[in-house]
């Protein structure tokens, strides 16, 4: 079996070279990367991963814990995560909670036993006291924990506030909001509080629904729909706001069955643009794009950062930008 030195020999570069590029470590450039990466396939070398753990005295392997990988939203982040943890040479354990604290509880003791490097949160069912006593890497995605444990997550607000100004563009005067739950402090909250804050600047009346979770399926947001509006007059409203595509599908389907026309009737707006939108045709949903591809590689880099720099200085949260598909509903 060929070593590190037969690639070294082969491309013409040093043991350390070779190194560094299975390592990820250094500046390597581009065409040097090329001839050690094509002298290891030649020769099908395989870095020893027991051996580089050994020497890191690190596993290579992270955490994520989410509410539901089945969810689109979350199937596509847990995509963009893996994707980037393989350009640095890590791998994923993908955990489901499926929102219930002791399942995310025990997954956490799970990933510590089994030495992972970091965990990046993405459920959040518990108190924050809990996460702040794990002794390792943590990095959240839309919920402020602690200053020692980054968030990263998209600018709820402004899509809030962009969601609410296009159906006012529109020409709507009474406008619903159907959010999430909001038991726990959520940077997905703000999406709500936007609506209410734009309503009120444009003196529009306004109505807001809560609990609409974001981790079930089509025939739950169905059931949550027909219960939740069946005690209102839809008609009332000609615009409404709702916390995810999959509940702004649900609601169109209702609005229809409720002999209501969108949009000329009712005017309707999504929030996420996962593969569900996507692949939706009629209608075409108008919705708030969150990039799950930045927000996955994100969290990645940035744990990552925060396993192999150490450094309490590197600790930021971060926003990404989001953007209002224009689609068939409004």
């Amino acid at each position: 079996m060929s070593g590190i030195k037969e690639v070294a020999k082969k491309a013409g570069v040093s043991v350390a070279t070779v190194s560094r590029v299975i390592n990820n470590r250094g500046y390597i450039s581009k065409e040097t990367r090329r001839k050690v990466e094509t002298a290891m396939r030649d020769l099908d070398y395989r870095p020893n991963q027991i051996a580089r753990a050994l020497l890191k005295n690190q596993t290579f392997f992270v955490g994520i814990i989410v509410p539901d990988s089945n969810h689109p939203f979350f199937s596509e982040l847990v995509k963009f995560v893996e994707i980037s943890a393989n350009e640095l040479n890590y791998k994923v354990l993908v955990c489901n909670s499926l929102d219930d604290p002791k399942k995310e509880e025990e997954y956490i003791s799970m990933l510590r036993e089994n030495q992972v490097d970091g965990i990046i949160m993405c459920s959040h069912t518990l108190d924050t006291e809990k996460y702040k006593k794990l002794s390792l890497p943590i990095v959240s995605f839309d919920r402020v924990i602690s200053r020692s444990i980054p968030c990263v997550g998209s600018d709820n607000f402004r899509g809030g506030e962009l969601a609410t100004e296009h159906l006012i563009s529109k020409g709507c005067k009474r406008l619903l909001h159907i959010s999430g739950p909001l038991e726990l402090d959520m940077l997905s909250n703000r999406r709500g509080d936007a609506f209410i804050l734009t309503c009120m600047k444009h003196d529009v009346e306004y109505h807001f629904i809560e609990g609409a979770r974001n981790k079930l399926t089509f025939e739950y947001f169905m059931d949550f729909i027909t219960r939740e509006l069946s005690s209102i007059e839809l008609s009332r409203y000609d615009g409404i706001f709702c916390s995810n595509d999959i509940v702004a599908y649900a609601l169109y389907i209702y609005a229809k069955q409720q002999g209501l026309r969108v949009p000329e009737q009712l005017k309707i707006v999504g929030y996420d643009y996962h593969s569900f939108t996507r692949m939706l045709q009629e209608p075409k949903l108008t919705t708030i794009k969150q990039p799950t591809d930045r927000i996955g590689r994100m969290l990645l880099t940035t744990l990552v950062r925060m396993i192999e720099k150490g450094d309490d200085a590197l600790i930021n949260n971060t926003l990404v930008d989001v953007e209002l598909i224009v689609g068939d509903t409004t």
